[in-house]
């Protein structure tokens, strides 16, 4: 059974790296990371990334000292970008893994037994799922105080109920195959085939899910941050630096338009990648890949 997952996997990177949008958006994603990574050492003005003003050097068009030019505060905006990927993939990563531990557990239950446990999870989950994301994210923050904490958490809410629908549809359609049958026959505990038989065959739409709620987390955190609801100043945060450019956007153009644009090629990458996934992963629609 190893050696069959290892040859699907195996199947699927060949898939993923036949993909030249998905290969594209990864190598944006790897460059992405390693400038947060190594943010102190790439960013041309390290202080001013961190949110050193400058008055001296304010509203400065793209020059080769600053080639993104520079803030209302003086701060180089290249700088800046860069330590706000730090901010935006760290604030994703560690929303999705809230999402993931809380929601897909809850979808094992779910899925599993059946009967009013999934009754009471399911309308919850409903309930949730019935406010919009990002109006009920607004609300969170705007009641418990505007900080990164509090944005993480309010997006955290509003997220889990679909991976909790995701893996449970998974559950039901796992849970009376011959494999489950035969952990069961064997005698295995209810906890060993939910955990060890179920929840690993769950895996791939739950990775594909969570690479493309990266890029909408970073664009939500964005907003909420624009909104002066999210990230607070001097850190840097794409969203915060879009709303700084506002007031000078017809003639200091690059101060929104160039984190804007980090945003976009951010969330398109998250999103390329996958797609790709998704494709090279989905037994449904692999075999069309394979043809090819």
């Amino acid at each position: 059974m190893n050696e069959g997952k290892s040859r699907n996997y195996a199947r699927a990177a060949n898939l993923i790296m036949r993909n030249p949008l998905t290969v594209f958006g990864l190598a944006i994603i790897v460059v992405l990371f390693l400038l947060a990574l190594f943010a102190p050492y790439i960013a041309p003005y390290p202080e001013q990334g961190q949110g050193l003003s400058n008055l001296q050097e304010r509203l400065r068009p793209p020059s080769l000292i600053h080639p993104l030019g520079t803030d209302n505060l003086g701060r180089d905006l290249l700088s800046r970008i860069i330590y706000g990927a730090r901010v935006s993939l760290k604030a994703a990563i560690i929303v999705v893994l809230i999402v993931i531990g809380f929601g897909a557990p809850l979808g094992l239950i779910a899925g599993y037994f059946g009967g009013k446990t999934d009754e009471l999870i399911m309308r919850f989950a409903d309930m949730i799922l019935a406010f919009p994301s990002l109006l009920l994210a607004i609300a969170i923050v705007a009641s418990t105080g505007p900080s990164l904490l509090n944005a993480l958490v309010a997006i955290s809410v509003p997220w889990w109920p679909w991976y909790t629908r995701l893996v449970r549809g998974q559950v039901i359609s796992l849970k009376e195959m011959q494999f489950v049958e035969s952990a069961r026959a064997l005698g295995a505990s209810k906890l060993r085939i939910m955990f060890r038989h179920i929840l690993p065959n769950c895996l791939s739409p739950i990775i594909v899910q969570g690479t493309l709620d990266m890029g909408y987390i970073i664009l939500c955190l964005a907003s909420l941050g624009f909104l002066g609801l999210g990230t607070q100043p001097p850190t840097a945060d794409w969203g915060v630096m879009v709303n700084d450019g506002r007031a000078f956007l017809l003639t200091q153009w690059w101060i929104s338009t160039f984190p804007g644009a980090a945003i976009f090629v951010t969330v398109l990458a998250f999103n390329l990648v996958g797609d790709g996934l998704r494709e090279a992963l989905d037994p449904k629609i692999r075999w069309r890949f394979q043809r090819a």
